[in-house]
């Protein structure tokens, strides 16, 4: 049986997992609540608080997994993309544990894995399979060959999705992270009470920067009329918002569906626990005989369990790293 042990930290989370033969045995993230006064993610901070977190988390990953040291095969970590400080404390700290234990080291990309995060549940997507991946920082479409072959056909010229979201809920006032908060506000909503811009891009890729302006400029218009049109209207705004950001995502998934013949679809990334996506994706899977799967929630947000499964798939394929590997904010596949 083969143990794989995953650091993943890659932003403000710190996470652990223990995985053996592609089963997670435990996943033990720690959240970071000092941003939510900064309205983001302040690096510096986000560094130290994994300095800190780390090792209770392992501890508690290999606790939980019922697991000791010397019973695991390899040591994971996430390499890129990410902010570099944070990236350098999950890094060193695996690279020590590695060399430690002579045990191998596989450097695993960040966005790879959340789209193999969708490998383990025990029911798996069939190859090819697409993926729509929605986080903070990235929106790509990608086609899954296999483990290990995954071919980007679209991804953002600007914004991601879960940007637009999170700038869209400070607009209207919400605390950060506001992309939540806007999700609950639009289960109330009428998702067509407003109309916002749809930017058109060529082929798979997407863009939402207009969507942003559009949403300020609307904004700044009805705050003139009425100073209290924000809070009046709270569930309608955040449920149209919502409804438009999805419609463009999902547009170009069905595009990219149609055109490659690909009927496994999934969804992966923090996005990805978005309640109104991850419906609307169900009734696209209805309409156009889809197999759609969608991840559980503990695995759409930054977690290592994404790391030990995608680490568990090079290490089949002896696909380990140098301790000399260094981790990077920017990455390409």
């Amino acid at each position: 049986m083969v143990h794989i042990f995953a650091i993943e930290s890659s932003c403000d989370e710190t996470s652990a997992s223990v995985c053996a033969d592609g089963k997670i045995l435990s996943n033990v993230i720690a959240n970071q609540t000092v941003h939510e006064q900064y309205g983001g993610v302040v690096p510096e901070l986000a560094s130290r608080a994994h300095m800190q977190n780390i090792v209770p988390v392992v501890d508690a990953a290999l606790q939980t997994a019922n697991c000791q040291l010397s019973t695991l095969d390899a040591i994971a970590f996430t390499q890129s993309p990410g902010l570099i400080g944070s990236l350098l404390v999950g890094a060193q700290f695996a690279k020590s544990l590695a060399l430690s234990l002579d045990k191998p080291l596989i450097a695993v990309h960040h966005m790879q894995a959340h789209v193999l995060a969708n490998l383990i549940a025990e029911q798996k997507p069939g190859f090819p399979f697409l993926c729509l991946t929605v986080s903070g920082g990235h929106t790509q479409i990608v086609v899954a060959h296999s483990p290990l072959q995954l071919e980007i056909i679209g991804e953002t010229i600007d914004d991601a999705a879960g940007e637009a979201f999170d700038k869209t809920a400070k607009m209207l006032g919400l605390p950060y992270p506001g992309g939540p908060l806007i999700d609950k506000h639009a289960h109330q909503g009428n998702a067509k009470a407003f109309k916002f811009a749809e930017p058109q891009i060529p082929g798979f890729n997407f863009s939402f920067s207009g969507l942003k302006t559009s949403v300020l400029y609307f904004l700044q218009n009805e705050v003139k009329k009425d100073a209290d049109f924000i809070q009046n209207n709270m569930n309608d705004l955040c449920a149209s918002v919502q409804y438009t950001i999805i419609n463009i995502l999902m547009k170009k998934l069905l595009n990219a569906s149609k055109q490659t013949g690909i009927k496994n679809v999934c969804i992966a990334g923090g996005v990805s626990a978005n309640s109104g996506l991850r419906n609307v994706l169900k009734e696209y899977g209805e309409k156009h005989n889809w197999q759609t799967f969608i991840p559980a929630f503990e695995y759409c947000t930054d977690n290592a369990a994404m790391i030990a499964i995608t680490a568990y798939y090079k290490y089949l394929a002896k696909d380990f790293a140098d301790l000399s590997v260094s981790p990077t904010a920017r990455a390409t596949w």
